[in-house]
């Protein structure tokens, strides 16, 4: 199969930047449209990430494709879809409820912006936790008379809860789920970001509306599919976002009240059964297991964990009884932000749509 037409949108900003070291090579995806602000379109990508004095804004540990470095720059606000069978997009949340279904309306979109999360209509889709909302997609597309979609990814603090506590779920039943996370500065992006002599030998306590995000997204995550729409999980969700030195990954401390009495070791199994064997050829960004179980009590760490697996796998440790709650386990979880929380996520997201029929060849 020849590989699929790609459009990224918001290509200069850091979200872009992600997708393009995500999709560089890929054997799926060829990248052949970037799309931009009007004061980049026309330019080569090399140069509209450049500065006035000629400091190259390259934010990803990966190298710039050179092939991507020459392509052109067109205006996000006038670009035509019909060119490419797919389109990524890394917009803010009011530039994505703009244009995103504009793009929809010919080619599935898959975005980073949270601007059609809570569409009653739209799945909320993170791979292997919840493929079975994928039939919402035939419902969006009737629905909105399109002949593509819209699937954006979770809020990046949501992926690694999403990921660890679906086997918790389907194992055992969740009562409810309490959470404080330690999130990494590079989830806040560049502009505006946080500022330098805010976070060097400190702790933001709040996030804007991080926390309202996680409540809400982990519920329809992890929840079932009914009369063409996701009934929510009905456990509750209290979360507690913090911001904290770190560059990448974010560490969640999570613990959650089940359905019934579990061992520590019981709950160890759940995690290391589920989904332990996630690699695929169709998938080429999935890691090996999406889950990865540390024993030593001072792992997961981000700086020593976070780009295992290429930043693909969410890391799970120090599983221990918690006293404080009805039938109670606690966990420590470490999940990379701006890969499998971000555009790396998406790309799988892509590879599982296509894998089972819905993206196909040929939009263009």
């Amino acid at each position: 199969m020849s590989r699929l037409k790609a459009a990224v949108v918001g290509a200069t900003g850091i979200a872009g930047q992600q997708f393009l070291a995500a999709l560089a090579g890929h054997p799926l995806f060829e990248v052949t449209v970037l799309a931009a602000s009007q004061r980049s379109a026309g330019k080569k990508y090399i140069d509209a990430i450049k500065t006035r004095d000629g400091a190259l804004q390259w934010f990803c540990q990966e190298p710039l494709h050179p092939g991507l470095a020459l392509l052109p720059v067109v205006d996000g606000m006038g670009f035509d879809p019909a060119g490419v069978d797919i389109v990524f997009t890394a917009l803010e949340s009011d530039a994505a409820r703009e244009l995103e279904p504009l793009y929809a309306r010919f080619v599935p979109v898959l975005s980073t912006a949270s601007a059609f999360r809570m569409e009653t209509d739209v799945p909320i889709l993170i791979p292997g936790i919840n493929s079975d909302h994928m039939p919402l997609i035939r419902v969006m597309q009737q629905k909105r008379g399109w002949r593509g979609f819209i699937i954006p990814g979770a809020n990046c603090t949501t992926v690694g809860l999403a990921i660890t506590l679906a086997p918790l779920q389907q194992a055992f039943g969740i009562r409810s789920v309490l959470m404080t996370s330690l999130q990494s500065v590079s989830g806040a992006g560049r502009s505006p970001g946080v500022i330098g002599l805010d976070i060097i030998d400190n702790v933001i306590p709040h996030i804007p509306r991080e926390e309202e995000k996680v409540e809400q997204e982990i519920r329809k995550i992890l929840g079932g599919l009914a009369d063409d729409q996701v009934i929510p999980a009905s456990f509750d969700v209290s979360a507690t976002c913090t911001r904290v030195p770190v560059l990448q990954g974010h560490t969640e401390c999570v613990s959650v009240s089940l359905e019934q009495s579990v061992s520590v070791e019981q709950a160890r199994n759940a995690f290391l059964q589920f989904a332990s064997d996630y690699a695929h050829p169709d998938l080429p960004s999935a890691p090996k297991r999406l889950i990865t179980v540390h024993d030593d009590p001072f792992r997961p760490q981000p700086r020593l964990d976070r780009d295992s697996d290429e930043g693909m796998t969410t890391h799970v440790g120090r599983i221990r009884a918690c006293h404080a709650l009805q039938h109670g386990i606690s966990y420590v979880l470490v999940s990379h932000n701006t890969r499998m929380g971000a555009a790396r996520g998406a790309v799988l997201m892509a590879e599982e749509l296509l894998r089972r029929g819905y993206i196909e060849g040929g939009y263009a």
